[in-house]
């Protein structure tokens, strides 16, 4: 039986610079047989380690659909496990367990229009559903992306979100707080961007990942516009120390993060107003 709280070891294949604190690793297991035992679903996370540093929950950003490689993106928020994966370099080693959590809704949205609603680094999780949904771009209807960030630069995965443009029934809207020279799309918080396009809930789902307070405000958004509190969707950050609903750090109400979440309908969110941070 697989322990669930032994790491395996990964080594770096790739390392892309998203922003000036943010990078994207590519790895792959150093044991073969892990690459074909470790089966994730979009929106799930992992626990990763540097030995001497210590172990911090991840969202896997890639795709279940494409296969022999992970990817996490990961920002250097100045502690001492980010600030140790963002320092390693292509082909170096650490460590991973998992996969933990639930996941985004996949089969039972096909043939809907979706709407990701995200801002910074938000992206990162929604990337592993966007591109299961590219790779089967004909099983869903429109694809709307609303993408916010605070500079230009800080906008990540820059290059897919020009590949995302070009496919067919696809549309991607980007907004910056401060624009430099020759920013061409819209200044403003993510909620601007519902002045630039329109927003029909008629047969859709909308999926919001980002900071606390932009998934409150675009939330409402999406209840003004006409979403039904079952299409709405979002993700949850708490320290998931364990991943197993053993530990008790990422707890809300009778709910634990790591296994209940990350992935919330927004329906059994707003039972928890008086929790700090819920949304």
């Amino acid at each position: 039986m697989k322990n669930e709280y032994i790491p395996y070891p990964v080594e770096i294949t790739d390392v892309k610079r998203e922003s000036f604190d943010v990078q994207t690793f590519k790895i792959k297991f150093k044991e073969p047989r892990m690459q074909n035992s470790f089966k994730y679903k979009q929106g799930q996370f992992a626990e990763l380690s540097v030995l001497g540093a210590g172990e911090a929950p991840i969202s896997i950003t890639s795709s279940p659909s494409r296969k022999g490689f992970l990817e996490f993106t990961i920002r250097d928020t100045g502690g001492v496990v980010t600030r140790a994966v963002s320092n390693l370099k292509k082909g170096d080693i650490f460590h991973i367990r998992g996969p933990y959590g639930n996941s985004f809704p996949y089969e039972e949205v096909k043939g809907k229009n979706l709407y990701f609603i995200t801002g910074g680094i938000g992206l990162a999780p929604l990337r592993s559903l966007i591109n299961l949904v590219m790779d089967n771009r004909d099983d869903f209807g429109h694809v709307k992306i609303l993408y916010g960030a605070k500079t230009p630069d800080e906008l990540c995965f820059k290059e897919e979100l020009e590949l995302w443009k070009k496919i067919p029934d696809t549309e991607v809207w980007l907004t910056v707080d401060k624009p430099c020279n020759g920013w061409g799309c819209t200044v403003g918080v993510v909620t601007e961007l519902w002045k630039e396009t329109h927003i029909n809930p008629a047969n859709a789902v909308a999926f919001v990942c980002g900071p606390p307070i932009m998934i409150k405000f675009a939330m409402d958004k999406l209840l003004e516009s006409g979403f039904k509190e079952d299409d709405l969707y979002t993700t949850l950050e708490r320290y998931m120390k364990c991943g197993l609903g053993k530990c008790g750090h990422c707890n809300i109400g009778e709910k634990f993060i790591c296994v209940d979440g990350p992935v919330f309908p927004y329906k059994e969110l707003k039972k928890y107003p008086h929790y700090e941070n819920v949304f």
